[in-house]
């Protein structure tokens, strides 16, 4: 699990293909980023029954309260889809990933080579507000 965890971090912080997106809304902080599947080891995927696939992207969520001491994760609910530009949408369902006071969303998706895909999230931190709702293009490629 450390492992994983580690690993998302780096994606998170990395450049290039894997810029760091995040929404900074009402309080919150939302990061996000979609890489291949096959970048994960097959020994952290099997310890967090994850699929690994050249044809598989996943898609990373980590969601912070912003306060005075700086930021802390939270449980959010969270709903995504990704869709290809011929309109065919997935439903991503997302898995909570936890250690110490780390928490990531992780979902996945089927693409095809060099298929560019919307996807869309909307994340509800707080039962009371409406979600934060956020897109972003990404063009995928087998490995």
């Amino acid at each position: 699990m450390k492992i994983l965890i580690s690993f998302i971090t780096l994606l998170l912080m990395s450049t290039g293909s894997w810029a760091e997106q995040k929404v900074v809304e009402d309080g919150y902080e939302v990061h996000y980023n979609a890489f291949n599947s096959s970048f994960v080891t097959p020994e952290v995927a099997a310890a967090n029954g994850l699929i690994r696939s050249k044809v598989r992207a996943l898609v990373n969520v980590a969601v912070f309260e912003l306060n005075d001491e700086g930021k802390t994760a939270v449980p959010v609910t969270l709903t995504g889809q990704a869709s290809n530009l011929l309109g065919q949408m997935q439903t991503i369902t997302f898995k909570p990933i936890k250690e110490g006071d780390a928490l990531n969303y992780i979902g996945g998706f089927r693409f095809s080579e060099a298929e560019r895909m919307t996807i869309k999230l909307s994340v509800r931190a707080n039962p009371a507000k409406p979600p934060i709702e956020t897109s972003f293009t990404q063009t995928f490629y087998t490995e």
